[in-house]
């Protein structure tokens, strides 16, 4: 996970052989480090954002001869990453132990894990004791609601569906009665996300988004998607998003996809994808992205 960054920076923190720490050096080590980073789909936002605060935290420093320079420098920076993926914490458990039914709502393009991941964490809050429902409320996609039937089976949870061209507001409201009736602890949603981003998208989720009122709007991003991943983050972020999973991130060599991601929606990763397997979830831990990169 995260080879490609890790190497860049590693050979990067072998180069610094000045002795010293003046303005210009500080110029040039900030500009090789955008390089790196933005070769790492680390979004331009974010690696100005890196800059600025790595710039604040040696610029006027010295280090004298007796210093390690190197680990002064990766420890600045790996101090500016933290700040970076430091978010607030959701306690979903606690959340859905409040409210019953507790609704989910998921976002996100197509291709990027977000019917997966609604088995893989349907699966972990049935295995927390809680009882679970989907709603198949992406009615646009051919074989949308097979799909998610059949991890549905796979983890035994019940889904609620229309047919294929209704109403995907009015698919969220009957599973949020059918909960509500049969005393169901957690609705959890499906969208349409098309491949392409248009407006169209856009208002039929936010449409899903009123009527349903969800206690949680999660945004579901592949960690390979590289630098368009903040482009849909923005444009989901219209929608009004709470957190995110990124999914991938066992097969994501380079690592910008967290990073870029938190800074650009302003809300926390809630959780990973590790996998294919249903048990392939796993809460997210900035402290983990960083043993990774450093």
């Amino acid at each position: 996970m995260f080879n490609s960054l890790k190497g860049k920076l590693d050979s990067f923190f072998q180069d610094l052989n000045r002795k010293t720490i003046t303005e210009k050096d500080i110029d040039s080590i900030l500009s090789d480090l955008e390089l790196i980073l933005l070769q790492n789909d680390v979004s331009l936002k974010v690696t100005e954002e890196i800059k600025e605060i790595l710039k604040k935290k040696i610029s006027g420093k010295k280090i004298n001869l007796l210093e390690n320079k190197r680990a002064f420098i990766k420890n600045a920076l790996k101090e500016a990453i933290r700040e970076i993926l430091s978010s607030e914490k959701i306690d979903l458990i606690e959340r859905i132990k409040a409210k019953k039914p507790f609704v989910i709502m998921f976002v996100g393009f197509n291709g990027t894990g977000k019917t997966t991941t609604i088995a893989k964490l349907g699966n972990i809050l049935k295995k927390k004791g809680f009882s679970v429902v989907f709603s198949a409320s992406d009615t646009f996609r051919a074989g949308s609601i097979e799909q998610l039937e059949k991890h549905a089976q796979n983890v035994g949870i019940r889904v609620i569906k229309h047919r294929y061209g209704g109403d995907p507001a009015a698919v969220a409201f009957d599973a949020i009665e059918h909960a509500k009736a049969r005393n169901i602890d957690v609705v959890m949603i499906d969208t349409a996300g098309r491949s392409e981003m248009n407006k169209n998208l856009i208002e039929e989720v936010k449409k899903v988004k009123r009527i349903a009122k969800p206690d949680l709007t999660i945004f579901v991003a592949d960690a390979l998607a590289g630098n368009s991943i903040v482009e849909q983050a923005e444009k989901f972020s219209d929608v009004g998003i709470d957190c995110s999973v990124l999914t991938k991130i066992d097969a994501d060599a380079r690592g910008g996809g967290a990073l870029s991601i938190i800074f650009v929606t302003g809300k926390p990763v809630l959780y990973v994808g590790t996998g294919q397997g249903y048990d392939d979830l796993k809460e997210f831990d900035p402290e983990l992205i960083l043993k990774n990169i450093f």
